[in-house]
C-alpha cells in the first residue's frame, strides 16, 4: 500500500499532466507495490480536487468490459472513472484535439439511472430496472500515463483513461430493444475501421452497471439516480488526430458524428 503523500503527489501529477496535456512515466514502474486500491485512492484525491475546483459530476464511465478491449490493452479485468458536466459534447460537435493526450475513440452504449443501484448483490436484472434509457456513445480516451507496460494499476489512477463522451440522440428503454444486439460501424474520414455489437460487453452491455454497484458497494457508495453510466467499449479503440472526422452508425440507435480540430 502507498503512503499518503504518495497518492497526493501522484494524483497532483496526473492533475498538472491533465493540464499540460502531456505523460508521466508509469506509476508500477516507480512504485512497483502499488495495489488497485491504491490507485482509486489516487483517482479519488484527482476527483475530490477538481470537484472542490467547481466541477460537476454527471457520471462514471467503466472500462475494459470486453474482450475486445481487454485484448488491445493487455488488462484483464474491468475498472471505472468520474465524468464531469465539461467533458459531455453533443453529437456533430467540434472538439479540440489538443485537450487530450494519447486520443482515441470508443464505441458504447450509455444507460441514465431513474434510481438508485445498490450493491452487493446487484443483478442485470436489478440494473435494467433501474435504468431510465439507453444511448449511444463515444468515448473520447486520454491517456496521460506512458502506454508501453501499463497495468490496470495505471489506468485506474488515470481516471480510467476517460477524457470525454459524445452523446446521441436515440433514447431507448431496456424493454423497447434488445440491447444486446444493437450493433456499431465505427468510421474515420468515411472509411470503416471497427464493427461491433453490444453483447461484446460482458454478453450484455448493461451487466457492466450491475457490476460497477457491486463495486462501489465495496467502497461504501451506491449508484445514484440521474447518473450517466458509460458502460464500455464493444469495438478496440481507434486513433483519431487533427482534421479526422469520426462516424458511428448504431442502426436503430442512430447515428453519431464529431470533428477533431
Amino acid at each position: 500500500m502507498l503512503k499518503p503523500d504518495s497518492i497526493a503527489a501522484i494524483a497532483d501529477e496526473l492533475a498538472e499532466a491533465d493540464r499540460t496535456h502531456t505523460v508521466i512515466p508509469r506509476i508500477t514502474a516507480r512504485y512497483p507495490d502499488a495495489t488497485v486500491e491504491d490507485s482509486y485512492a489516487i483517482q479519488g484525491v484527482w476527483r475530490d480536487q477538481n470537484v472542490a475546483a467547481g466541477r460537476r459530476l454527471v457520471g462514471r464511465k467503466i472500462g475494459l468490459t470486453s474482450k475486445a478491449m481487454q485484448q488491445a490493452t493487455g488488462i484483464t479485468e474491468p475498472d471505472y472513472g468520474v465524468m464531469f458536466d465539461d467533458t459531455v459534447y453533443e453529437s456533430g460537435a467540434d472538439i479540440p484535439v489538443e485537450r487530450f493526450s494519447n486520443v482515441r475513440i470508443e464505441v458504447e452504449l450509455a444507460f441514465v439511472l431513474k434510481e438508485p443501484l445498490e450493491g452487493p448483490d446487484a443483478t442485470l436484472e436489478s440494473a435494467l430496472h433501474a435504468i431510465d434509457y439507453a444511448v449511444p456513445a463515444l468515448e473520447i480516451l486520454n491517456s496521460h500515463i506512458e502506454l508501453e507496460g501499463r497495468t490496470i494499476v495505471d489506468t485506474i489512477a488515470d481516471n480510467a483513461a476517460y477524457g470525454g463522451m459524445v452523446l446521441g440522440t436515440t433514447h431507448k428503454r431496456p424493454d423497447e430493444i434488445d440491447l444486446r444486439w444493437v450493433p456499431a460501424l465505427l468510421y474515420r474520414n468515411d472509411e470503416i475501421e471497427e464493427t461491433g455489437v453490444a453483447a461484446g460487453v460482458l454478453d450484455h452491455p448493461a451487466t457492466g452497471v450491475a457490476w460497477l454497484a457491486n463495486k462501489f458497494h465495496q467502497h461504501g457508495a451506491r449508484l445514484e439516480a440521474g447518473e450517466i453510466i458509460l458502460a464500455g467499449s464493444f469495438t478496440r479503440p481507434m486513433w483519431v488526430a487533427k482534421g479526422d472526422r469520426v462516424r458511428c452508425d448504431y442502426g436503430p440507435m442512430g447515428i453519431i458524428t464529431c470533428q477533431f480540430i
